[in-house]
């Protein structure tokens, strides 16, 4: 049997890849295990475009050392963490980069020490955590890589080990949560993290992942937005200076040649470390990963080629990519000076809502919502555009409470206050209850006081066959939701909104404010104001046109 006793940072580095590339290729399937029928189902997305952001800051780390890897790794998922379940992934990987932070190579007590840690920090970021979702997964692989880093020093054994704990325990989730059971599914967030782990073992084994180069696309693509190191202010500044090696080579050696062994492939390693370094040699008689960089690729091959057959040869010029992400750094880099008081951000989707939160003094919305939840950095930008010295943050969205959480403990040099509006016409009730005149404190209690005096109702529809909460659901039928929870089920637009109103208003009602999504033409909109008129003559009634996709409307009963 294979045996390694410890992970270097190149090693790490494959690891962290082939497991954001795992991720990435199984994300579809992850969001389908969502159990809720409206079209938000995106908890294989977000984790994987985590994953990608934890991955791009790996772009400029080219280091032995697994600690600096491991440190990266963290940083890029906290950076680009989206929704609750890209949140507490990007904490288990800050947990672990504190676990390993005196490690130059890591081995299976170390591993253990780090999943423990990231296991505490992911349950201490979440404010009531539930059993059968992704924390139980990650705790029980945690606390069984304990025992088994005690048993073996075998790396091989202990990610067999680590992967095998993690499978049993998503297969129980649905004994701990009564909706997974209800669906017939297992948690999403938990099935994500075992496709990273997956990636783990296949790049240990030098297994290809086809989703690799579909995954670099996408990293390039987001890289080009801004750069690899600079972000929200936690990254190290660019290393500008020359790389020594500047091309990196990866292979795979298959049908190795006969009377070929083992010291033969340990001798390659060791000739490529005398003219390159990053040198990864792993594998077995039957397939061998070799990743060098050098300045001779050819060299590389032609040693690689003396035992067997090559595939899947690649080599890239990492001086080109290292001048391009200088060059993208220095474009992207902002002052991040201080103008003024208070600054306001909001989080939203739809040209209309976005207007009116304009109209309400804020001075920042970010994209998103359902299905687009935005990551850490996109929230941190927006507060360092808003140039105040405190700046009150609406998530509007209760996926993206955690996220806006995260973004705040990143700001040194300023404060940020985060009031966790769960709906836009909760972040519309917080702006309007915001006082100059009061102290931080009081205004953080007002707005959040606000907020919660607001009942939301939302229209939209099923994506899938269903039961929930004892209703059946076909797909595409129209879903009436109150707060969140399914209300009422119909076949006509209209008559749902009509029907979930009904069921939302009390006779202390007075007012009820209306916005119309993307979906909704103006005359359907007209035809939905004369029947709340008609139907509910005690209340006033204000509507807007919000824009926002998914949900033909959205409204606030106060």
């Amino acid at each position: 049997m294979t045996f390694l006793t410890s992970i270097d940072g190149h090693l790490l580095k494959e690891m962290l890849i082939d497991g954001a590339a795992m991720l990435e290729k199984n994300k579809a399937a992850i969001d389908a295990l969502n159990v809720f029928p409206v079209p938000d189902g995106d908890t294989g997305t977000n984790m994987s475009l985590t994953m990608m952001s934890a991955v791009k800051e790996l772009a400029g780390v080219d280091s032995e050392d697994a600690s600096v890897v491991a440190a990266a790794i963290a940083r890029g998922a906290l950076k680009g963490a989206r929704g609750n379940s890209g949140v507490i992934l990007s904490q288990l990987f800050r947990g672990f980069a504190e676990g390993v932070k005196d490690c130059s190579a890591v081995d299976a007590k170390a591993f253990a020490q780090g999943m423990k840690l990231g296991v505490d920090k992911a349950y201490k970021a979440v404010m009531k955590p539930k059993e059968g979702t992704i924390l139980t997964v990650a705790r029980a692989i945690a606390e069984n890589s304990v025992i088994c880093a005690e048993k073996s020093g075998n790396i091989y054994t202990f990610m067999d080990e680590i992967i095998a704990t993690g499978n049993e325990t998503l297969k129980k989730t649905p004994d701990m949560l009564p909706v997974l059971k209800q669906a017939g599914v297992v948690d999403s967030g938990g099935a994500g993290l075992m496709a990273v782990y997956l990636g783990f073992k296949m790049a240990l084994n030098g297994e290809e992942i086809e989703s690799v180069t579909d995954l670099a696309n996408k990293i390039t693509a987001l890289a080009g937005q801004e750069a690899a190191k600079i972000s929200s202010g936690t990254g190290a500044a660019m290393d500008e200076g020359e790389i020594e090696f500047g091309y990196c080579t990866e292979t795979f050696i298959t049908h190795l040649k006969e009377g070929v062994t083992m010291e033969d492939v340990d001798n390659l390693r060791g000739k490529l470390m005398e003219f390159g370094d990053c040198v990864l040699v792993v594998g077995d008689l039957e397939l061998v990963k070799v990743h060098c960089h050098s300045n001779d690729p050819g060299r590389i091959l032609r040693y690689c080629i003396k035992l067997g057959e090559l595939d899947n040869i690649k080599v890239e010029n990492m001086r080109t990519q290292h001048r391009t992400i200088i060059e993208e750094a220095k474009a992207v880099q902002e002052k991040r000076d201080i103008e003024k008081e208070i600054g306001f951000v909001a989080v939203c989707a739809g040209d209309g809502i976005a207007a009116l939160f304009k109209d309400l003094t804020v001075d920042e919305t970010v994209m998103g919502g359902q299905t687009m939840n935005p990551s850490t950095d996109d929230i941190a930008q927006a507060i360092y555009r808003c140039k105040a010295q405190t700046t009150y943050v609406l998530p509007n969205n209760k996926n993206i409470i955690m996220a806006a959480q995260q973004a705040a403990e990143l700001m040194e040099d300023r404060t940020v206050v985060v009031i966790p509006t769960k709906t836009i016409p909760q972040g519309v009730a917080a702006m309007i209850a915001y006082v100059p005149d009061v102290s931080l404190d009081e205004n953080r209690e007002r707005m959040t006081e606000a907020a919660g005096s607001v009942r939301t109702g939302s229209v939209t529809y099923a994506i899938r066959d269903s039961v929930f909460d004892g209703k059946e659901i076909k797909e595409n039928d129209i879903l009436g939701l109150n707060e969140g929870t399914v209300a009422c089920v119909g076949q006509n637009v209209a008559d749902t909104a009509i029907e979930l109103m009904r069921t939302m208003l009390t006779e202390e009602d007075e007012l009820i404010t209306l916005f119309y999504g993307a979906d909704v033409s103006e005359q359907d909109a007209e035809n939905m104001r004369a029947r709340i008129e008609e139907n509910f003559t005690d209340c006033d009634l204000e509507m807007l046109s919000g824009g926002q996709p998914l949900y033909y409307y959205l409204f606030s009963i106060e």
